[in-house]
């Protein structure tokens, strides 16, 4: 029997928004480090006033003054600028960050914000018709503190930090390792990675894992975000990530929709629901059980395979 095609998706090969996550935005950073560290942001100019969600105070009076450093809070990039001012930059799906030549145009209908350097201009772009990334200009550390949802850097956690925010509600594992009140700059790719490397279903629930459970999850959600970002680096170069959290040649499972596993070669299988996937091998993380689709195992019924084993 052949794998289902999914009616909410039907090109095997179909991939679902995704935003940035940890490994993308830490590139990013990166290279905005070695840029615009210690530069005065001479100009902002603004080419969609839709991207401009918050400025208070306003974007004029942050022009002058000089970037004291660059940070991620969650999957978003602050730009921190004198006096507390900071600029916090959400690439959202389809946003990205390009360097041009100083003074340049912001690239045609998908500019959305130029910030003049002297030795430079970065752009805010954003793909598709849909407006979702987005620009806050707040001041002072309190205010910038509130926009952070709270999930902890799982790069910096110890074992014990991971284990309590883990099991600190009963969710399924794909839930936990995504809620950004739990854990930091987690999203759909990087935790369809985090759960194969670990052997885990993303459906198992957070109170039912055991200690040696949430242990491989901690040192494959370390392994996992650690070996992309440097991938990462490795292809940006000295420029910028280009492709955000899409599939990228070299994952295990995410976007490899009926393609085989690394690891034992079985199709790999997927849930599909609203605007997310999520992607998982049978027979490496569910014992050989194939995930009940809810619009698809509804629609085939009796038909709905139980096992890899019935599809292979």
């Amino acid at each position: 029997m052949k794998a289902p095609a999914s009616p909410a998706s039907p090109a095997a090969t179909t991939i679902l928004p995704q935003h940035a996550e940890t490994p993308d935005i830490t590139v990013y950073i990166e290279r905005l480090e070695a840029r615009i560290v210690g530069q005065p942001l001479d100009r902002v100019r603004i080419a969609n006033p839709f991207v401009l969600r918050t400025a208070a105070p306003p974007v004029t009076f942050v022009e002058g003054k000089r970037v004291v450093g660059v940070r991620r809070l969650g999957k978003r990039i602050v730009l921190a600028l004198e006096h507390e001012l900071y600029i916090v930059l959400h690439l959202m799906i389809a946003g990205r960050l390009r360097w041009l030549e100083r003074g340049a145009k912001t690239p045609g209908r998908i500019g959305l914000v130029a910030f003049d350097f002297p030795n430079g201009t970065l752009a805010l772009t954003e793909a598709g018709t849909k407006r979702r990334a987005s620009m806050h200009l707040v001041q002072g550390e309190a205010v910038l503190a509130a926009m952070d949802s709270g999930g902890i850097d799982v790069m910096s956690a110890s074992l014990e930090e991971f284990a309590e925010r883990l099991t600190r509600e009963n969710h399924t594992l794909k839930r936990a390792l995504t809620d950004p009140r739990l854990f930091s700059g987690i999203g759909n790719a990087y935790s369809d990675e985090i759960l194969h490397r670990a052997k885990l279903s993303p459906v198992a629930l957070t109170a039912s894992l055991k200690p040696a459970e949430i242990a491989a999850l901690y040192d494959a959600a370390r392994e996992t975000l650690a070996s992309w970002t440097d991938r990462l680096r490795c292809e940006a170069g000295d420029g910028f990530p280009e492709k955000v959290t899409a599939f990228r040649e070299g994952m295990a499972v995410h976007g490899r929709y009926r393609q085989p596993c690394p690891v034992c070669g079985s199709p790999v299988q997927r849930i599909v629901y609203a605007e997310n996937e999520t992607n998982y091998c049978a027979r490496c993380q569910t014992g050989g059980k194939v995930l009940a689709d809810r619009a698809l195992s509804r629609l085939l019924k009796k038909s709905w395979p139980r096992s890899i084993d019935e599809l292979e």
